[in-house]
């Protein structure tokens, strides 16, 4: 287990073509029956594979990107969005054939640690069925913009949700179509143990 664990890494090019739905299901059932709090089981998944949907979204999220400025001490990432999205051509998902949303209470207090258990059990998921997969943070950075937030209420998303991370799924774009395996070194993530 540790070691598919080791070999799970992020794709961000991915071949267009379509997820099965037997392989997107099982990757949705292992999310499902992630861990929650109080076992609440409140994520809400939205499952995008329409490529209409996906390049407005990209489209909107760009926009509102676009109109943020760079602050200084600004978390790197969110600069990156910006600045590429000024740019024009920045598609935050990786133009992945399917992003699956979790979105979850907004005053549930464990809303971000219920998504990001389903989101790692998903990952997990798509490395055993050799597919490849992506965090994807832009929608959650974008949580509170209007814009965003009314396009994925319009998707399913309700009032009183809002979203706390997604992934993008799909064949990797490489040469034996496998997502790249090789683990990378631990340079950081501290360890204390107390006896």
């Amino acid at each position: 287990m540790l070691e598919f664990i080791k070999s799970r890494r992020s794709t961000r090019r991915f071949k267009d073509i379509a997820v099965e739905d037997e392989k997107l299901n099982s990757i949705l059932e292992a999310g499902r029956y992630a861990p929650s709090g109080g076992n609440s089981q409140s994520t809400h998944f939205i499952i995008i594979k329409n490529q209409k949907v996906l390049q407005e979204l990209a489209e909107i999220v760009q926009c509102e990107f676009a109109k943020m400025e760079v602050i200084p001490g600004m978390y790197r990432s969110i600069a990156n969005s910006i600045n590429a999205s000024k740019k024009g051509n920045y598609v935050f998902h990786y133009n992945a054939p399917v992003l699956i949303v979790t979105a979850n209470q907004k005053d549930y207090g464990n809303n971000i640690a219920d998504c990001s258990c389903a989101l790692e059990n998903m990952m997990l998921m798509a490395n055993y069925l050799d597919l490849g997969s992506c965090w994807i943070n832009q929608l959650k950075w974008l949580n509170e913009n209007p814009v965003v937030r009314k396009y994925m209420e319009g998707l399913g998303m309700k009032e009183s949700e809002r979203v706390y991370g997604a992934l993008a799924v799909g064949y990797a774009d490489t040469e034996d179509g496998f997502p790249v395996r090789e683990p990378l070194k631990r340079t950081g993530n501290e360890v204390t143990i107390v006896e």
